[in-house]
Formats: C-alpha cells, structure tokens, sequence
C-alpha cells in the first residue's frame, strides 16, 4: 500500500497513537522531571517554568503526563494482548470442536457478559491485592469475553468453508486447523477487534484509576491524574482536563485508525467479489 492512499483520518490517528507510544518508550530521557517530584507550588499556571502547570501536589504536569503515557499504555496494551490470546484461543477451539465444548464454553461466556463489566472488575479488585499485575488479569478477563463471541462467529464462517473440510479430511489436528486455516483467515475482523478493546481497555483502566482500584499513587496515570486534580475545577483549574484530554484523543485516535482498517479491509473483499 502507498501512503497517499492512507486518508488524512488515519494519519491523524496513526501520528496520535506513535506520539503516545514514544513519550511512553522514552519517558525518563524526555520528561523534564521525576515522575515523582515536587518542584513548585500547588498548580501553578500553564507557561514559563512548568509547560502544563503543576498539579495538586506541585508536581510537573507534564512530567507526569509523559510518566503517565507508559503507565496507561503498559497497562492497557498487556490486557489486550492477554485477552486476545485467551478469547481468540478458546473460542476457535470452541467453533472447531462444536458439540459439549463448544456449549460450555460459550454458556460461560455468556454468564460473564451478563454481569456488568465495571461492576464486577470493582468487586474482584476490591476484594484481591491492588497491584498491577492483578489489574491486567482482571481487564484481560473481562475483555476476553468480547473477544470470545467475536472470535467464534469469525470462526464458525470460515470452519464450514471447503478448505477446512479438506484438511478435516487429510486428517489434521484441530491446532493445525485453527492455526494454519481459520486464523489466517480471519485477521482482519480480529485485527480491528484488538484496536477497539485496546481504546476500552484504555479507557477503563483510567476508569478504574479515577475510582481508586486501578494504578496506585504516586504512580503516574492519567486516571489517577484526573482523579487527583479534579477538585481544582471548582476553582478554575485545568489541570484535570489536560490528562482527561489526553485520554479522550487517544481514544479518538485508536478509533480512527481501525476505522480506516475496517473500511480497507470490506473494499478489498469488495473487489474480490466484483472480481
């Protein structure tokens, strides 16, 4: 593909999402401050000294921004990860096997939707040590379930389909099935999948964190950024909304660039059809 064929929308969340990415990989070499130090007074005004302010405690805003980007983006990036390969595994092995495995495990994934995500993800985290280990099993998990359903309709179109019936045919395993045959098949639709439960992933990590049970203080996060300077808006202070922002444009930006792939991928299904 040639990049004047990438739409200005994807650009914009491409370049959103790299920018994120290196204040993440590069945090304690660009970050003009500790994530943890205390260098002003309670927040300051944007411009001169301190670029963003300072927050509640006298912290560099931006500092901690940039601090915070690897701690979201750790976070969130290692649910969606795990979620991926617990949803996509079992519910391929699930549409391979069909009969008792597949009624089980999809009954139990239906349990776990019907319970509501945020309610469950702050009575497990409430209960079990809050560390950051415990927090992305616990995304991952509930993530996994939406993974699952997406994963075993994908699966079960392409499983009916000539070629896996041959292989059925030729003797193969069903790791060989679901590895050689249905996945190949069907990353597309799990490709733009990953780029959305990794925005929601995103995003309720930072929830998590502004309610007290995601990433633990003074570890910088852009939940807990908000959470920590939200009494500021009473008396006309931004810092709260920088890192509220932050949040809402990486969404945005994550969102764009599976727009994009999703659109790319129906047109090229549409020529081949055409075809």
């Amino acid at each position: 593909m040639k990049p004047r064929e990438i739409p200005v929308s994807a650009w914009i969340g491409i370049l959103g999402i790299l920018v994120a990415f290196f204040c993440a990989l590069f945090a304690p070499w660009i970050a003009p401050y500790g994530e943890r130090e205390i260098v002003g007074s309670v927040w300051e005004p944007m411009g001169g000294t301190y670029l963003l302010g300072t927050d509640n405690l006298g912290r560099d805003l931006l500092s901690r921004m940039i601090y915070g980007a690897r701690t979201t983006l750790l976070v969130a990036l290692s649910a969606t990860v795990l979620a991926f390969a617990v949803g996509v595994s079992l519910s391929f092995l699930a549409a391979v096997s069909r009969g008792l495995v597949d009624q089980v495990l999809s009954r139990f994934n239906d349990l776990m939707m019907s319970i509501p995500t945020l309610i469950l993800a702050l009575v497990v985290l409430a209960v079990l040590p809050q560390n950051v280990v415990i927090l992305v099993l616990v995304i991952a998990l509930l993530e996994s379930t939406r993974v699952f359903r997406l994963g075993r309709a994908v699966a079960l179109d392409v499983a009916v389909m000539e070629f896996v019936e041959a292989a059925r045919l030729r003797g193969e395993g069903k790791l060989w099935i679901i590895f050689r045959e249905i996945l190949p098949n069907t990353l597309s639709p799990l490709l733009a999948e990953f780029g959305l439960r990794f925005a929601f992933s995103i995003l309720f990590v930072s929830t998590l964190s502004f309610l007290g049970l995601g990433i633990q203080p003074p570890a910088a996060d852009w939940g807990g950024m908000v959470k920590d300077n939200k009494d500021g808006i009473i008396f006309g202070i931004s810092a709260a909304l920088v890192p509220g922002s932050a949040i809402a444009a990486l969404a945005v930006c994550v969102n764009l660039v599976v727009d994009w792939l999703l659109k790319r991928t129906s047109s090229l299904k549409g020529g081949r059809g055409d075809a």
